[in-house]
């Protein structure tokens, strides 16, 4: 039966889960497939987690739409931990990793990354005030790169790139924390990909990496097996004990994914929903101010500004008396964010729209 009484959950993550994937959580939790026993007191080394562990996996690549030739690792730490693991896999001593900087979390990533070894900014829109996408190109890349790397939604701004971009022969790494079965995407433009499961995958506490196998063959050696993504890879991401119930939670929302139509039709909706907001900011005669360039725009992290502090601070109280969660900015840059991911169901948004043209009515 279904609970009635949940709010509007807009936050950036944790975000919202699908109702009927914590429902079915919610049945198996005290006795996992009448096993008589939680999958969170179960072996990882037990059949029923490597059956579970390895269906997961499979799932991914296939709503990915990824042909053979690539590993899902799943991994702890949070993408923030990718950011240091990256390039101590990869960054060799006579190479220069090359980011692109579009946000808070890009930034961070490249400033991991200049710890361990030569970093190259090949384009940033700080300048900007990272209102939008900066324009990259082959000549902007180092000549010894070992990789360019990219976050694709940036989640505290609230930009994303329209396209991927073309970086030639050198290695390509998406941070695709706030992106991932968002819209369907060439992901064979990629050696690698990463994506923090709290946003769009399934619950925090699992990080999935997505790896050409043929790359991760050049990856070091030489540091701790514990660092390596090969042996994630090699161990089937059992080499260690893995986060087992967030990994059978993004197993629920993967099958959910696929239930929904897939990623062609979760983009639809997104773009539908994300239409709801955005109409209401453009149409609002600068009462509600929209952050980022408009071909920019995140369908997945909508940001705008009202006119002062105050006015904003008013709207995010009085959203939380109407049943809204989740809809101040990040604490870095303030203003307000609504963060609709897959699991944001439709009639969220469309009350999300009507009470800003209500509070735009009545303070305008």
């Amino acid at each position: 039966m279904h609970v009635t009484n949940r709010r509007y959950n807009f936050n950036p993550g944790p975000a919202a889960l699908p109702l009927d994937v914590l429902e079915e959580a919610q049945q198996q939790f005290i006795d996992y497939e009448g096993k008589g026993i939680s999958l969170l007191e179960m072996s990882h080394r037990s059949r029923t987690v490597e059956e579970m562990n390895h269906e997961t996996q499979t799932l991914l690549l296939s709503l990915l739409d990824l042909p053979k030739g690539y590993e899902v690792l799943f991994m702890g730490g949070g993408a923030s931990t990718q950011f240091a693991l990256l390039p101590m896999n990869f960054l060799a001593p006579h190479l220069t990793a090359n980011y692109v900087l579009t946000g808070s979390f890009a930034e961070k990533a490249y400033k991991e990354a200049s710890y361990l070894g030569r970093t190259h900014v090949a384009a940033s829109s700080k300048e900007q005030g990272w209102r939008g996408i900066p324009d990259l190109g082959t000549k902007d890349l180092s000549r010894d790169a070992a990789y360019v790397h990219i976050t694709m939604n940036n989640t505290i701004e609230g930009s994303r790139y329209a396209e991927i971009p073309e970086v030639g022969d050198t290695p390509l790494v998406g941070d695709m924390t706030s992106e991932i079965l968002s819209r369907k995407l060439d992901l064979q433009k990629f050696s690698m990909f990463y994506a923090g499961a709290q946003k769009n995958l399934g619950p925090a506490g699992v990080t999935v990496v997505v790896i050409r196998e043929s790359w991760l063959e050049q990856a070091s050696k030489e540091i701790p097996e514990i660092m390596r993504y090969s042996t994630f890879a090699t161990n089937k991401s059992l080499f260690n004990t893995p986060p087992v119930h967030a990994i059978y939670m993004t197993n629920l929302v993967l099958k959910w994914a696929h239930n929904q139509g897939g990623v062609k039709q979760l983009e639809r909706r997104n773009l539908a929903k994300a239409g709801l907001i955005y109409d209401v900011i453009d149409a609002s005669s600068g009462f509600y101010q929209g952050i980022i360039d408009p071909k920019d725009r995140s369908p997945m992290n909508i940001t705008w500004r009202l006119g002062n502090e105050e006015l904003e601070r008013r709207f995010i109280l009085e959203s939380e008396t109407h049943g809204f969660e989740g809809l101040a900015g990040h604490r870095s840059v303030g203003g307000l964010r609504a963060s609709a991911y897959n699991a944001v169901p439709d009639e969220a948004c469309q009350a999300l729209a009507a009470f800003m043209l209500d509070f735009a009515r009545r303070n305008g």
